[in-house]
């Protein structure tokens, strides 16, 4: 499982689950297979809570001076990290990280995206039933395009939509593109749906999140833990399950319920691109 020691594993990382630090191990190892293609060789974002959930987290996209366990990369002079090996991402573990947060591109390649996100923001007093139909319209759209799409939690209020693609030019025309279908959705539902990230701007609609898409943004990676209350999971699931899981059902305590085999097996064999 490691290279290295577990320093304090019995730490208390989250009081309302009472998850300690080995679990948190023990659950990134349990799906370091099914995750690692989404955070290997992708410049990384990660969130360190040293003293767990309840205290002060802190977002790291920079590797640390003694560059330990990280593979490191150049760009326009500014440093940023990236992981090569298994070991590698479990000892970001243990160095206190609860959330990875990848870029959408692969290393050395970090210009031409291949992994799209629209996350689907709700105003925080919408029913989860409008909610879920923003999911399957947005969808709809996507399958009018003849693109696959996946469907993920996000372990806080909504759900992710994301899209492989087989290769693309560049981050402007990949933004541009899932700005489109943002503003596409609407144009076509305005009372529902919103590209205005502005809370104020946005009650009673789903904030259609397609700024994901731009370079240097980021977003919770597949099976990553989100450092909240419980320790929820952006865990991928099928369309047919949209109905039966909300997005924060998934969590550090019954992930092994959901996580029974692999709904996104294919993912990495879809071969769609940007016309």
């Amino acid at each position: 499982m490691k290279n290295f020691e577990i320093t304090n594993p019995y730490k208390i990382i989250d009081e309302a689950s009472k998850a300690t630090k080995l679990d948190v191990i023990k659950y990134y190892n349990d799906v370091a297979p099914l995750m690692l293609p989404f955070v290997k060789n992708r410049l990384l974002s990660v969130i360190r809570c040293h003293q767990g959930t309840g205290d002060e987290c802190f977002f790291k996209k920079h590797p640390s001076n003694n560059k330990d366990m990280v593979e490191v990369f150049f760009d326009d002079d500014e440093e940023y990290f990236y992981l090569s090996s298994a070991d590698q991402f479990l000892y970001q573990v243990q160095m206190g990280t609860i959330e990875f947060h990848p870029w959408a591109s692969n290393v050395p390649k970090i210009d031409s995206p291949n992994i799209m996100i629209f996350d689907l923001d709700p105003d925080k007093n919408m029913p989860l039933e409008q909610l879920r139909q923003g999911v399957v319209d947005l969808k709809r759209i996507l399958d009018s395009l003849h693109l696959q799409s996946f469907l993920k939690t996000s372990g806080g209020k909504g759900y992710h939509i994301v899209l492989p693609f087989s290769s693309t030019s560049n981050f402007e025309t990949f933004s541009s593109f899932a700005n489109s279908i943002a503003l596409l959705m609407e144009s076509k539902w305005p009372k529902l749906y919103t590209t205005n990230m502005r809370k104020d701007q946005r009650k009673g609609k789903i904030f259609i999140d397609w700024l994901r898409n731009k370079r240097g943004s980021t977003c919770a990676a597949t099976y990553s833990l989100r450092s909240r209350e419980n320790l929820p999971i952006s865990c991928p699931i099928i369309w047919e399950d949209l109905e039966k899981i909300a997005p924060n059902d998934v969590n550090i305590s019954n992930y092994k319920k959901y996580i029974k085999s692999n709904p996104w097996e294919d993912f990495f064999k879809v071969k769609q691109r940007l016309k």
